[in-house]
C-alpha cells in the first residue's frame, strides 16, 4: 500500500493562524492576561472554533504569543552571565529585563504572576532570578552593587514597574528606560569616578485631570 503524505496545511489556515497569534500579542500586550480568548477571536476577525482548533487553550496561545519575548529573555541572561565584568552584566540584565517588561503587559503578566495560564513561565522565571542572585554575588565581589541588596530587590523593582504600563503607550518605553536608570544608580555602592553618566530623557506625562487643572477651577470657576 502506498503510504499516506501528510496533508499541507491550507494558506488559509496559516493566515488564520498567523493572525491570531499577533492579535493576541496585542491584545494581551496591552489588556494584561485576563484578557478573554472572545476578544482575541473577535479582533482576529475569525469564529471561536477557529481560534480553538489552532490554540486549543488559553496556555498554548500565551506560550505561542510571547515565545519571541521568551527567547529574548533567555538571551539577555545568557549574555550576561558571559559578560566579564559582572556589574555590566547586572545592568545589562536589569535594563533588558525592564524593556521587555515595558513593551507587553502580558509578558510582564506571565513573569511576574502565578497567572494559572502562565505557569511554564515559572522556569523562565526561576532561571532569571538565579542568574541575577549569581551576577550580583559576582557584582558585590568588585564592590560596584551594595552589598545588601538581594534577589527580592529586584523582584520589588518590577512590581513597581508594573505601574508604568498605565502610562501612554508612547511614553512607556522611554519611562522604563528611566525609571530603570535610577534603580541601577540605587543598587550602585558609590557613584563612579568622574562626571555621572547622563540619564536616559525623560518621558513627557501628563498628570490625570481633575478639577484643580481645569482652566476654570484656577480662574475660581468664573470661565473668564
Amino acid at each position: 500500500m502506498t503510504a499516506r503524505l501528510p496533508h499541507p496545511v491550507r494558506s488559509d489556515a496559516r493566515d488564520n493562524r498567523a493572525r491570531v497569534l499577533d492579535t493576541a500579542r496585542a491584545v494581551f500586550g496591552e489588556e494584561g492576561l485576563s484578557a478573554p480568548m472572545r476578544e482575541v477571536a473577535r479582533q482576529a476577525g475569525v469564529g471561536p472554533a477557529t481560534l480553538y482548533r489552532h490554540f486549543p487553550t488559553k496556555q498554548a496561545l500565551i506560550l505561542e504569543a510571547f515565545a519571541e519575548q521568551r527567547r529574548a529573555c533567555h538571551a539577555a541572561v545568557r549574555d550576561a552571565l558571559a559578560d566579564p565584568d559582572p556589574w555590566h552584566g547586572f545592568r545589562s540584565l536589569v535594563e533588558r529585563i525592564c524593556e521587555l517588561h515595558a513593551h507587553s503587559r502580558g509578558f510582564a503578566d506571565a513573569f511576574m504572576t502565578a497567572f494559572p495560564e502562565a505557569m511554564d513561565f515559572a522556569a523562565d522565571r526561576e532561571r532569571t532570578l538565579r542568574a541575577v542572585a549569581e551576577l550580583a554575588r559576582r557584582a558585590q565581589e568588585t564592590g560596584r552593587l551594595r552589598p545588601g541588596f538581594v534577589v527580592d530587590d529586584l523582584i520589588l523593582m518590577l512590581m513597581a514597574h508594573r505601574g508604568l504600563q498605565d502610562a501612554p503607550r508612547a511614553s512607556r518605553l522611554t519611562a522604563s528606560r528611566r525609571f530603570a536608570a535610577y534603580m541601577i544608580e540605587a543598587f550602585r555602592t558609590a557613584p563612579e569616578t568622574g562626571a555621572p553618566a547622563p540619564l536616559p530623557p525623560a518621558p513627557r506625562l501628563q498628570p490625570a485631570h481633575s478639577p484643580s487643572n481645569a482652566p476654570h477651577a484656577r480662574n475660581g470657576g468664573s470661565g473668564l
